[in-house]
């Protein structure tokens, strides 16, 4: 037997029970035709590793007053730097919900004013989905969203919506993590096309370096554009690119050409893997001995300047 569970592919296992009969869903749970991932719900097994999937059944676990939050809400909104799972909702501070394996429940006021829907789902509207990560999250995490935010607004619309977010920043009842997530409001740019490249800025900034252009061309004395850089100081000529393994596999000697030519034009060049975000210290070293070759004093550089007091609590 087939079951049609909506768009979402999850719904009340009562439901399901009154569309198709007790014995039916039963037997489907058994042979795993259905999954039920917390109780009182089931979802298509074959869309179990679909985001909307699990969202939804998380949604419909927690109850029908809670708002989808955090990182969930991000990818709702079309926001995919951060992962949904485990799926964040935000409850009433008079809810009796508690946090369970895969769900993080949060209490929260003003659900009803910043209350917005997305793939049918209630979600928190954008502006307080991003304040809030913005103090919260991790910051190369944040950084990462709020340039995705960024990107897909007009240019001319980011002043505003960057207005309203130090506004929502100013009235958080939780001064926790408020200075940092202004600084990141700040920094991100929108310009960035990958979540790796956010992190590697807020890694070189919060490491004390002067904050860089993102995506910046090079341009030969036409004015054409040769190269665009991810990350350069460009009265310095100096660059820092990110060699990600997906979008460069299969591209080594390319690249290769691109940085030799670069170097050719007078350009200092640091190169990062994926696995430098693990450690920055040869970054560090490199992109700092590449200030000292430009005659750049950076000893005042203070690493860690911008980092948050160690996390309190789920992270939303």
């Amino acid at each position: 037997m087939s079951f049609d569970l909506g768009p979402s592919g999850a719904c009340l296992r009562s439901d399901a029970v009154r569309l198709y009969g007790r014995y039916e869903v039963r037997c489907a749970i058994r042979t795993r035709a259905l999954h039920a991932p917390w109780p009182g719900v089931v979802m298509d097994a074959t869309r179990a590793a679909d985001p909307l999937t699990v969202v939804s059944a998380a949604w419909l676990a927690v109850g029908r007053d809670a708002l989808v939050t955090g990182p969930s809400a991000a990818v709702l909104h079309g926001l995919t730097a951060l992962p949904a799972t485990p799926v964040h909702v935000v409850v009433p501070y008079d809810s009796r919900q508690r946090s369970r394996p895969g769900i993080v429940v949060h209490k929260g006021s003003a659900l009803s004013d910043d209350r917005d829907e997305r793939h049918g789902l209630p979600v928190v509207c954008l502006e307080r989905l991003i304040s809030d990560l913005a103090c919260t999250a991790s910051p190369p995490d944040a950084l990462a969203v709020i340039d995705q935010a960024l990107a897909v607004l007009k240019e001319e619309d980011r002043p505003t919506f960057r207005r309203r977010l130090r506004e929502r920043l100013q009235d958080r009842t939780d001064p926790r993590g408020t200075r940092i997530g202004r600084r990141l409001v700040d920094l991100a740019t929108g310009l960035a096309e990958s979540p790796a490249e956010s992190w590697w800025l807020w890694r070189v900034v919060d490491l004390g370096f002067p904050v860089p252009e993102v995506n910046p061309w090079v341009r030969d004395l036409g004015g054409t554009g040769l190269f665009r850089l991810d990350l350069a100081w460009l009265e310095l000529k100096i660059a820092l690119e990110h060699n990600g393994y997906a979008a460069h596999r299969g591209c080594e000697d390319d690249d290769a050409r691109r940085i030799a030519d670069l170097e050719r034009r007078g350009w200092l060049v640091v190169v990062v893997e994926a696995d430098d975000l693990r450690s920055v210290t040869r970054m560090e070293t490199e992109l700092h001995e590449a200030f000292r070759r430009r005659g750049v004093d950076l000893g005042g550089r203070v690493a860690g300047a911008l980092r948050p007091l160690p996390h309190r609590g789920p992270r939303p």
